[in-house]
Formats: structure tokens, C-alpha cells, sequence
């Protein structure tokens, strides 16, 4: 039997596991219909039907979810030989980076990184939702936040703690009174990409859960920062992505901030810990790292 095309397989191995198309549209920069298409011509290749719809998403068959595994496996050595294939242009790292922390964090310090390392070249990759670097076989590696266990064959440096906690503009939080409960008058800024979040701060501050005049969701943390730092309402922030705004007065923390049983760390793939870049971006990190 011949192999069905390469896109074909893409498509499906990048639906099965977001279980969507408009994500696996997404990740693969096409139009939805197009993932469409490389499906049909996945399915009338092998002369079966693929998937099933659970409610919005799609399910694939027991004989789709076993191929879909083997194709993740061949995808991620064949990007791995690539990956080796360039390494002819030393010094260059691929880093996926969450969104609000890439942007909060580690832009305004780009040039200092840049300074430090000299002639390594970093790639920043801002991820709306951050996954393991298991899964992205086109990175080198991974900024994880929260309690990040490394998987088999990845290393893994925590190179800061973190604090978080309800943050507002000063002009927002002026309003405020009676403690946390006051919270209620304002809307919640909510982000779907860490979507508990809030009841994990009322959980671990001990605070009684409050209930908000309206909420207020934003597709990842970044948005609803940036819809804080508006006005809009209060956001429930880690501390090292608004610290900056924080210091210049555009955020407050009327409630103060809550350390974390998590952090940041550095994920690679372990043969690569041992390479200068590596070394020297970890260098960097641990350097800037903030205390807990």
C-alpha cells in the first residue's frame, strides 16, 4: 500500500490532538477548510471514516488514534534530524515561551539577554496555551509555569519562583473596601488558558470565594492582563509578568501577592543540557530569577 500524502498525515495528527480543526488550522497557519480537505483525502485513502463528533470535538477511532501516535512519533524524528541537519548554524535555540510571560517578562529584557549571550541567537515562540517540549518536537525548549514534573528524557531548571494575586489599575482598586468581598462590585478578568486560576488563589489565600457583578473571559492570560491595565477590572496575575507594570505604578496589588508551590523552569531535551547555549541561557535565567 502506498503512504497517503505528508500533508494528509499532518492535518490529522495535528486534529487528533487538539481534538479541533480550527486549532489544527492554527498551528499549521491554513484555513480551516484546508484541514478539512487533507482529512477527506486522509479518509479516502485509507477508505474509512476517522473521526467521530463528541458535542464540538472531534474523536478519533481507535485505528485513527493508534496511526495519529505513529505519525507524532515519525513527525518528531524526522524534526529532530532536521533540527540535528541545522545545527551547522551554531548558537541558535528555539524557545516557546508563555504568552503573558514572554511579553511582560522577558521582552523588556531581550536586550539585556541579547547583551549576555552574544552571538547566541534565542528564537522567542510565544504560546497562548503552554505544553510540554514532548509535544512540540520543532522547539529546542520550554518556559513551563506551575508545578511542572519533567517527563523522561527532559531536563527540567526552575529558575524563579512566584507570587500571585488580584491586580488592578490604582484608580480601580481605590474603590475598593471590606477586604477581598469588595472584589465583587468590579467584573473578573478571566483567562480560558489557565481557567482556574482564580479559585486556586481563593483556595491557597484562604480567601472566601467571591462573588463577581460579572466575568469577563479573554482567550490567554495576555489579553486579560491587558484588559486590567485598562481599567476594564481586576485580573488575577503571577507576579513575575506584571512586575515591571507594577514598579511604574500602572498595576496595584490591593490584596498583596501569595507565594506559589511552583515557579518557572527551563525545559530541554536532555542531550542538549550540555550544550553552551543552553548553559549560558540558563545562566541568564538564574540571574534575573526573582525570589519567592
Amino acid at each position: 500500500m502506498r503512504l497517503p500524502p505528508l500533508n494528509a498525515i499532518r492535518a490529522f495528527e495535528a486534529v487528533c490532538r487538539h481534538g479541533s480543526i480550527l486549532k489544527a488550522a492554527e498551528e499549521l497557519n491554513v484555513v480551516r477548510g484546508a484541514v478539512r480537505q487533507q482529512i477527506a483525502t486522509l479518509e479516502n485513502h485509507v477508505g474509512r471514516k476517522l473521526f467521530a463528533r463528541d458535542g464540538r470535538k472531534l474523536v478519533p477511532t481507535v485505528q485513527a488514534s493508534a496511526f495519529a501516535a505513529a505519525a507524532g512519533a515519525a513527525f518528531d524524528i524526522l524534526q529532530r534530524a532536521a533540527l540535528e541537519l541545522e545545527s551547522t548554524v551554531p548558537g541558535r535555540i528555539r524557545l516557546g515561551v508563555p504568552s503573558a510571560f514572554a511579553v511582560w517578562w522577558l521582552m523588556p529584557r531581550v536586550a539585556d539577554m541579547q547583551a549576555s549571550l552574544g552571538d547566541m541567537s534565542v528564537d522567542i515562540v510565544p504560546m497562548t496555551v503552554v505544553e510540554p517540549l514532548q509535544m512540540h518536537p520543532e522547539l529546542d525548549a520550554v518556559i513551563m509555569g506551575g508545578e511542572y514534573r519533567p517527563a523522561a528524557g527532559i531536563t527540567a531548571l526552575r529558575f524563579m519562583e512566584d507570587e500571585f494575586g488580584p491586580v488592578a489599575t490604582p484608580a480601580l482598586a481605590a474603590t475598593l473596601s471590606g477586604g477581598p468581598t469588595g472584589m465583587g462590585a468590579l467584573t473578573m478578568l478571566a483567562s480560558r488558558s489557565v481557567p482556574k486560576l482564580w479559585d486556586e488563589w481563593f483556595a491557597e489565600s484562604g480567601t472566601p470565594p467571591v462573588v463577581f457583578s460579572r466575568v469577563q473571559e479573554f482567550e490567554d492570560l495576555l489579553l486579560a492582563l491587558a484588559a486590567a491595565r485598562s481599567g476594564l477590572g481586576i485580573a488575577l496575575a503571577p507576579r513575575a509578568s506584571i512586575e515591571d507594570d507594577l514598579k511604574r505604578g500602572d498595576l496595584v496589588a490591593p490584596y498583596g501577592f501569595i507565594s506559589r508551590p511552583s515557579g518557572y523552569s527551563l525545559c530541554c531535551r536532555t542531550p542538549d543540557a550540555k550544550r553552551p547555549t543552553f548553559a549560558a541561557l540558563s545562566g541568564w535565567l538564574l540571574s534575573c530569577g526573582m525570589p519567592a
